[in-house]
C-alpha cells in the first residue's frame, strides 16, 4: 500500500533499508536535479563534512548511505538516495533527503516527487510517495523529506522547504563547512606581474679575417708636389742626363740662366761655333826669371 504524504505528514517505517527517489519531468528548459543527503546528530547538525553526501561525496564513509546516480526513465528523469537503517550509527538521529538545481529557481522543475521505497519488498510500488511543491518558486535547493528515529524505529517525515542560497546555503545552515575563501582570493587577487623576459640574444657577427700581407710589399713612390696655382701636369719620365761639356779653357762660359719659378723654360737656343782666332805672329814669350828656371 502507496502513503501519499501532505506537506508536514509522517508515517512509520518497517523496513530496515530505503530508497528515497527523486523524479522531475524533463523539458528543454528544465535544470538538471542532484539529489543529497545530510546524516544529523541529535543537535540537528552534523558530526563532520563527511556527513554530506552528494555529487562530490557520493558515498559516506560508514558505507550505509550512499547515492545511487540517475537514470531516465518513461515517466521522467530520477536521482536516488539509499540507506541501511539497521546499520546506521546510533549517533545519527535524521538523514534529509535534498533536491538542489544548480542556482536555478525550482518554478522551473515541473512535477517533482519524492517516492520511499522499501529495499526488501519486491515490485516497484512505493512505500510512501510525496508531491514537492516550493513555497515561492524563488528556492533553489529544496528539502524534500527526512528519515528520522522515533523510540527503537524510523519514520518518515513530507517537508517541503527550501532555502533561496542553493545546497551551499543549506548545507552551511546544518554545519558543512564550505570554504569559498579560495574562489573568492582567486577572483579578487591581483595579478602578479609578469617576470621580465630577457632580452632576445643578438646573433654574433661573422669575424671577417683581415687581409694577410703583402709579401712583397710595393715601395712608396714620391708623390710630386703640384705647382702652386697653376693646374696639375701629369708626372713625365725624368729625362736622360747627358755629360756636361767641358768649357774650352780661356773662354768665358755663357751663363746657366735659372728657370723662373712656375713657368714653362723655353728650350735653348744652339749658339753658332766661332773659329778660333789666328795666332799673333809678334807674339813673344815674357822673359823667364830665376825662378822658373828649373834646378
Amino acid at each position: 500500500m502507496t502513503h501519499t504524504m501532505l506537506k508536514g505528514s509522517n508515517v512509520a517505517l518497517q523496513a530496515t533499508a530505503v530508497r528515497a527517489v527523486l523524479r522531475w519531468a524533463p523539458s528543454s528548459d528544465v535544470p538538471d536535479v542532484d539529489a543529497s543527503a545530510l546524516l544529523l546528530g541529535a543537535d540537528g547538525r552534523v558530526r563532520s563534512d563527511e556527513d554530506f553526501v552528494f555529487f562530490n561525496q557520493p558515498r559516506h564513509p560508514s558505507g550505509k548511505v550512499w547515492r545511487l546516480g540517475k537514470k531516465r526513465l518513461a515517466e521522467g528523469l530520477t536521482d536516488t538516495i539509499q540507506a541501511d537503517l539497521a546499520g546506521l550509527d546510533e549517533a545519527v538521529s535524521k538523514i534529509l533527503i535534498v533536491a538542489s538545481a544548480e542556482d536555478v529557481p525550482f518554478e522551473h522543475v515541473r512535477a517533482l516527487r519524492i517516492s520511499l521505497y522499501d529495499v526488501a519488498r519486491e515490485g516497484d510500488e512505493p512505500y510512501a510517495v510525496f508531491d514537492v511543491k516550493p513555497e515561492t518558486g524563488e528556492e533553489t535547493a529544496l528539502i524534500c523529506g527526512e528519515l528520522y528515529r522515533r523510540k527503537q524505529g524510523w519514520k518518515f517525515r513530507a517537508v517541503g522547504e527550501g532555502y533561496l542560497n542553493g545546497l551551499v546555503g543549506l548545507a552551511t545552515d546544518f554545519g558543512i563547512s564550505v570554504d569559498e575563501s579560495d574562489n573568492k582570493a582567486e577572483a579578487t587577487a591581483p595579478t602578479a606581474p609578469a617576470a621580465p623576459t630577457a632580452p632576445a640574444p643578438v646573433p654574433a657577427q661573422p669575424v671577417v679575417p683581415a687581409p694577410a700581407p703583402d709579401p712583397q710589399p710595393a715601395a712608396a713612390q714620391p708623390q710630386p708636389q703640384p705647382a702652386y696655382g697653376y693646374p696639375h701636369q701629369p708626372p713625365t719620365a725624368p729625362p736622360t742626363p747627358t755629360p756636361a761639356t767641358q768649357p774650352a779653357y780661356g773662354y768665358p762660359q755663357p751663363a746657366s740662366p735659372q728657370p723662373a719659378y712656375g713657368y714653362p723654360q723655353p728650350a735653348p737656343v744652339a749658339q753658332p761655333v766661332q773659329p778660333a782666332p789666328a795666332p799673333d805672329p809678334n807674339f813673344k814669350l815674357p822673359p823667364q826669371g830665376p825662378q822658373f828656371i828649373g834646378r
